[in-house]
């Protein structure tokens, strides 16, 4: 199964919509079959992923999104309703998961409004970086031993860059 099936499909294990975000001149994502995906495109080429989030929030029709990477295979459905209900009970704009000393952009939940104005504030600023958009909205992050209590590997932070991270 393609990597970002993985991704897409424990995204649909919580919403009804997803919105799948990729290079202008990259190809089609290839999708599960049957999943009601959406695909949109970066504007432009090489802006980092906060215009990619930036796009994809822009397509987002709810008032609440996960933003994750697809490069995530391994994310677990708790962490991700827990981001949620944080995002919900305490009344701030993003959720994001401490790891250790810093607090991770992906994956997080945001309020969609307030990111989408947030990106587009920094994305004229010059900014690129997901952690700008968490530093510029009221947050509350999910401490690690919480989060680690839903997920104990910490697999939900497991991204593929290279191949041999397939292996671990």
């Amino acid at each position: 199964m393609p990597l970002l099936h993985h991704a897409v499909l424990h995204l649909a294990e919580v919403s009804d919509e997803v919105v799948v975000v990729v290079a202008p001149d990259a190809p089609e994502p290839d999708l599960p079959i049957g999943l009601a995906a959406r695909v949109v495109r970066d504007a432009t080429e090489g802006e980092g992923p906060l215009a990619g989030a930036h796009a994809g929030l822009l397509a987002v029709r709810t008032d609440v999104a996960l933003l994750v990477g697809g490069d995530m295979p391994d994310m677990q459905l708790a962490v991700l309703l827990e981001l949620l209900g944080v995002l919900v009970e305490a009344r701030v704009d993003a959720a994001a998961i401490h790891d250790g000393e810093r607090v991770r952009p992906l994956p997080s939940a945001l309020r969609t409004a307030a990111a989408v104005e947030a990106a587009h504030t920094l994305l004229h600023a010059g900014a690129h970086r997901l952690g700008d958009l968490l530093d510029a909205l009221r947050l509350a992050a999910i401490d690690e031993p919480t989060w680690r209590a839903l997920d104990p590997e910490g697999v939900t932070l497991h991204d593929v860059d290279r191949p041999e991270d397939l292996d671990g």
